[in-house]
């Protein structure tokens, strides 16, 4: 009997798998943040609950430290006893640039949130817990190789994101902003669960390595199953990358959520989108690159170009323009990412071009959450937020002036703003080397497109302040600025005061934690720029 027993304790341990919490921890660590901050709001009096901002913030900042033991080699977890190097949770250098750039991104619009809480009246237990957990969920896509957990790290990082887009109660863009982006998601994932169960039926695993070993079958019927299932599969992923025609949700969604929010979805959603489909095409389907591959490329120039020539169309007197601006050219970068993924498909060795994606997304996330930390600060002072709002900011403001003007050449690729000008080259280089020339050439026109709207919003800050609100007779401008926040229909952060019977604005200063996210941003970009040669470098490392 003891034998027995014996053997059951050796047979049982085969099967019970040792996590490797080291390997979880930046996840995990933003999950538990997430958990703290939902029990403090149950606890804390209504006077405190502004304790809950700087909280979120140290729990995103310790997960990002949580990366630091991990640089010293590949990671993994939850693998198959049978087969110790199938594992559904890995922790490369891939997984760890891209989980840098969700947890840093999260932490940037952590910070433009604390004020943005207060000013808005947002319920802050409910705000901090849901952004917390749509970080862990973005922090745990990269890492997952396994189709079933790739599902559920998305939607952990998206449905907190359906919420925290149409939390201004009452508002009603903020709830048309969540129904559009709820709508388009579900769809998404919808199209995309199919595509999985078609690679299920096709395959028999969830596993990428094991579904990239198993594709094509040799039965022609399962090899029909499977095109269709790894095409639904990069449609749904298509979706949530903003990828045209499937961007349409963007604009709208960003006007309508809180200015933070729409930060957050610009680089953090971005990057959750692009890492799964890097994953679902290099380690998944490499066998069928050229289905992707092609595909890919037809995505690349249609995307970039709708939303650098809807950007460029943009009325700079339109209410909410400016935040309607920085979405189209969201779309238009997004294109850009592309580029790689579409060369992957082509090149001899798909996970080289993987770099040039990844550097690219880095050097595009410090700059436009620079930019959208200025724009955080200049939505204080005007509830409409027009492109227009900023003429003469130079002479008002001068540092965040300064700022957004180097962000905006940053995003154009011009001196000083080198770094934007290295990413788009190693970008084009991929293209170049795949044999899409075409692609190269649509990309060059796009960025000469990009650089018109790019330079006449830099422009804008620089005017002479006596240009920067021309006088206008048929409306005061009190009565013009409460129109604008009417229509806007958002509150505004602006005070009001009385000075010999006349109402005058009174500028509102920049907060500290605002402050702190473009001086973080800003000396990040600058440093980038400072050596190039680096965005080079990275961009030809294999990661994957």
């Amino acid at each position: 009997m003891t034998a027995t027993v014996a053997a059951d304790v050796v047979q049982s341990a085969d099967v019970v798998q040792s996590v490797d919490w080291l390997a979880i921890a930046p996840p995990v660590v933003a999950a538990v943040a997430g958990l703290a901050v939902l029990v403090l709001d149950l606890f804390l009096p209504e006077a405190r609950k502004h304790l809950l901002g700087p909280v979120s913030c140290a729990g995103l900042a310790l997960a990002g430290l949580a990366l630091l033991p991990l640089l010293d080699g590949d990671r993994s977890t939850f693998c198959l006893t049978a087969e110790p190097d199938v594992c559904s949770y890995v922790a490369d250098p891939f997984t760890l640039a891209v989980q840098l750039l969700v947890l840093g991104g999260a932490f940037v619009a952590a910070l433009l949130s604390t004020a943005s809480v207060r000013d808005e009246r947002l319920p802050a237990g409910e705000f901090w817990f849901l952004l917390l957990s749509s970080a862990a969920g973005a922090a745990l896509l990269p890492a997952s190789r396994d189709l079933a957990t790739l599902v559920v790290a998305l939607e952990v990082a998206s449905l907190p994101a359906f919420a925290l887009v149409g939390l201004r109660r009452g508002d009603r863009l903020s709830s048309e902003a969540a129904l559009k982006f709820f709508l388009s998601s579900v769809t998404a994932t919808a199209v995309m669960l199919l595509g999985v169960s078609f690679v299920y039926a096709a395959t028999g695993s969830l596993h990428l390595t094991t579904v990239a070993d198993a594709l094509p079958g040799e039965d022609a019927r399962l090899e029909t199953v499977a095109m269709t299932g790894v095409v639904l599969t990069l449609v749904g992923f298509a979706f949530k990358t903003a990828a045209a025609p499937f961007h349409f949700w963007v604009p709208d969604t960003y006007v309508g959520a809180p200015l933070p929010v729409a930060a957050y979805l610009s680089v953090v959603g971005k990057a959750v989108g692009f890492s799964g489909l890097i994953l679902v095409t290099v380690v998944a389907f490499p066998r069928y690159d050229h289905v992707w591959g092609p595909a890919l490329a037809v995505l690349a120039a249609l995307t970039m170009t709708v939303g650098n020539v809807a950007a460029l169309r943009q009325d700079t007197g339109r209410a909410h323009g400016a935040v309607r601006l920085l979405a189209w050219s969201s779309v238009g970068q997004a294109g850009y990412l592309l580029v790689p993924l579409a060369a992957a498909g082509g090149a001899d060795s798909p996970t080289e071009a993987i770099g040039a994606t990844v550097a690219y997304a880095l050097v595009y996330a410090v700059v436009n959450l620079g930019a959208f930390a200025v724009a955080a600060h200049v939505r204080t002072r005007s509830a409409a937020h027009r492109v227009d709002d900023y003429r003469g900011l130079y002479a008002r403001h001068p540092l965040a002036a300064l700022a957004l003007g180097f962000f905006l050449l940053c995003l154009a690729g011009l001196p000083p703003g080198v770094i934007g000008l290295f990413a788009k080259v190693a970008v084009f280089r991929t293209a170049v080397d795949a044999g899409l020339g075409w692609l190269a050439v649509v990309m060059a026109v796009n960025v000469v497109i990009a650089l018109f709207y790019y330079l006449r919003w830099t422009a804008l800050l620089f005017l002479p302040a006596e240009e920067a609100a021309p006088a206008r007779v048929a409306r005061s401008a009190p009565a013009r600025a409460d129109a604008d926040s009417a229509a806007a229909g958002v509150r505004t952060a602006t005070a009001v005061r009385t000075v010999d019977g006349v109402r005058t604005a009174r500028p509102v200063r920049i907060s500290a934690p605002v402050t702190a996210a473009v001086a973080l941003t800003g000396v990040l970009a600058v440093a980038l720029s400072g050596a190039p040669q680096l965005v080079l470098r990275f961009a030809s490392t294999t990661l994957l």
